[in-house]
């Protein structure tokens, strides 16, 4: 329990101290996030805060884990530092899509194959109940990218990728806690001691931005905290602070950076681009667009995913299909309303508009 309240605290002073060095750093050699149509922000950012939460992340995880209950850790956090380079190199001159691909299948494949970050079950969705050995690597690695690129999509507002990562560390480190899984636990509040320290500087108006390092980083671990959540269900599933419906239960709480980046690449594919083609389509930026500030929107999506995470642990007895189903129908409601809106406005917009064009005539 000790350990684990010294890690959240460790990460959050060393993130704390060294993010303002990180900027002034920033600042003379110009790593800089540049003001353009499809950013939210009017000035020049710094883009290296990923550094300062892989730092304090890392230091505390080795500082406090207990070794000797968490041999897989070694490549775990190999996985991390690969996520790192990848992430800073873009974050400092662009990497090719290809090229982070490859690094992030890298990482992927270190948590499957060598520190068996693995699902091995579907829990009889859909029919399928214990997967072949060569499906669940398959499986494991497709739902790991899935989720790094999720975290690394929705951050393209003040605060809203760090408060989602910082809500699933916490409840999923308190969950770990509670079943005495204290290497998982020390994982989690590492990240949510790093996050807080960083968000401290990334809420409006925001002085430094966490960059692919931060984002990618958290959907890393996001992702191994989930499936290690899951394979748990597997292992004993009638086991202390056991949930009826674990897969489900994890998939309402990454419902925001899951259901957003589905959406998105739907969008795309529909209008004949690249589902990996830039654009203004998230629900973080039609809510910006609509006229709210970075963080009445952040607010307002960090309070509907604590939503979501509250509806799916009440209705888990439901069962998977059930309360997925439920998940993604509330989903798709909530995001037609806010499309509505959102047309709404553009509308009115539109229509104020004219008689400004009609006088310069």
């Amino acid at each position: 329990m000790f350990d684990v309240i010294l890690s959240f605290i460790t990460a959050f002073t060393l993130t704390y101290f060294a993010i303002p060095s990180i900027i002034n750093v920033a600042k003379v050699k110009n790593l800089c996030d540049e003001p353009g149509e499809r950013t939210s922000h009017s000035r020049s950012i710094p883009t290296l805060g990923g550094v300062a939460i892989f730092a304090g992340v890392l230091f505390s995880i080795i500082f406090w884990t207990p070794f000797s209950d968490f041999g897989e850790l070694q490549y775990i956090l190999c996985s991390f530092v690969i996520i790192f380079l990848i992430g800073v190199k873009d974050d400092i001159i662009s990497l090719s899509p290809t090229k982070k691909f490859l690094g992030q299948l890298f990482a992927s494949l270190l948590l499957v194959l060598k520190s068996k970050i693995t699902i091995p079950s579907l829990f009889g969705i859909f029919g399928f109940y214990d997967l072949p050995f060569w499906v669940t690597i398959i499986f494991s690695v497709f739902v790991i990218m899935v989720i790094i690129n999720a975290f690394n999509l929705i951050d393209g507002i003040n605060g809203l990728s760090g408060s989602i990562g910082l809500v699933i560390s916490l409840t999923l480190g308190s969950w770990f806690l509670l079943i005495d899984k204290i290497e998982l636990s020390i994982l989690a509040f590492s990240l949510a001691g790093s996050l807080i320290a960083f968000l401290k500087y990334n809420f409006t108006p925001s002085r430094i931005f966490m960059g692919d390092t931060g984002s990618m980083l958290i959907g890393l671990i996001t992702s191994t905290l989930v499936i290690e959540f899951i394979e748990y269900h597997h292992e004993f599933p009638n086991g202390p602070f056991s949930f009826q419906a674990a897969p489900a239960v994890a998939f309402g709480m990454l419902i925001l950076p899951l259901f957003d980046t589905l959406r998105v690449f739907v969008i795309r594919v529909l209008k004949g681009k690249s589902p990996f083609q830039p654009d203004r389509n998230h629900i973080h930026h039609m809510l910006i667009d609509i006229g709210l500030t970075h963080m009445q929107a952040t607010g307002i999506l960090i309070l509907v995913n604590i939503i979501f995470i509250v509806i799916v642990a009440t209705l888990q007895d439901l069962g998977n299909i059930s309360v997925i189903a439920i998940t993604i129908s509330l989903a798709w409601i909530l995001t037609t309303y806010l499309f509505f809106v959102y047309n709404k406005k553009i509308k009115s917009d539109v229509k104020s508009s004219k008689p400004e064009k009609a006088l310069t005539h």
